[in-house]
């Protein structure tokens, strides 16, 4: 015998928002607060509890194209939002206020950012010439593949496009963020510099990494685990991002595979999910105890 199960959804809250017209809403991971934002064209996001009542409005601006995008850091200290004038701003949990403002600048100048440049090699390179150890524990198969990225001395200027402010949604502005597991970094993507990922230290409030690709980026994804940033530019390579280095891997598939997103597993596993336009398929990590 079979028994089913009934599930019966009961209200516990309804009540508006003070929005123009809502365009999303986000739950902290800690279950305690719902932050809602408005349309682009008024920059407002407001934080409510669970009982409906307004805890905190922020706006940064009038009169110009607002939020792109939010995001809660895991620990719900710290609600990321990017916005349209190129910058994201890190609000706290306690006055719901700005604590830090990052820039997108075209020219990176701070000697503490390490800058990645993305580029085409032919010829083999050994781990030895890495420009960073192998960690401890990572995946030998990462070292067994040419390397595609080349320091690069700051200051350096980054490949920008100029976006078309007569369409609905332009190429302009914070489209992509994302924490990693650990609070410790986030990353960005300014969508008029559409090749570059930047990676911020949240503990130093600074820009800590660069990365430009010589495709636009697609996808990020951080590993649910650990600090480890994947991420793809609609070709054929996943490249991984790591506090001791980058490097590009080949999807070992037989013919053609442009990978268009990307998900870790839930769990971290080493184990990576990767979507085409018809296809879809499961990259495993290899360990050196795998061999």
């Amino acid at each position: 015998m079979i028994r089913g199960f009934i599930t019966v959804f009961v209200l516990l809250q309804h009540f508006e928002t003070d929005t123009q017209d809502l365009t999303g809403i986000d739950w902290a991971p800690n279950g305690c607060v719902l932050a809602a934002w408005d349309t682009c064209l008024e920059y407002k996001v407001l934080l409510y509890s669970l009982d409906g009542r307004l805890l905190s409005t922020y706006s940064a601006y009038e009169w110009s194209l607002g939020i792109k995008s939010l995001t809660w850091s895991p620990s719900s200290q710290f609600l990321a939002v990017g916005s349209y004038d190129e910058k994201v701003r890190i609000l706290n949990h306690v006055t719901w206020k700005p604590i830090k403002e990052l820039v997108h600048p075209v020219v990176v100048s701070s000697p503490k950012t390490v800058a990645y440049r993305e580029v085409d090699k032919s010829q083999s390179v050994e781990p030895s010439q890495l420009t960073f150890p192998p960690p401890r524990g990572t995946p030998s198969s990462l070292f067994t593949v040419h390397s595609k990225y080349e320091l690069v001395d700051v200051p350096v200027t980054l490949r920008t496009v100029k976006p078309d402010t007569d369409r609905a949604n332009p190429e302009l502005g914070i489209g992509m963020l994302a924490f990693s597991p650990d609070n410790r970094y986030l990353a960005t993507k300014n969508d008029n510099m559409p090749c570059c990922v930047w990676i911020w230290d949240i503990q130093k409030m600074r820009l800590s990494v660069v990365l430009e690709q010589t495709s636009p980026v697609r996808s990020f994804h951080w590993d649910p685990v650990q600090p480890r940033l994947a991420i793809c530019t609609g070709n054929s390579k996943v490249y991984l991002w790591s506090p001791t280095g980058c490097v590009s891997v080949q999807v070992p598939v037989e013919g053609t595979f442009n990978v268009l997103s990307l998900a870790w597993h839930p769990l971290g596993e080493d184990s990576l999910l990767l979507t085409s336009k018809d296809h879809f398929c499961i990259c495993y990590l290899e360990t050196s105890e795998d061999h």
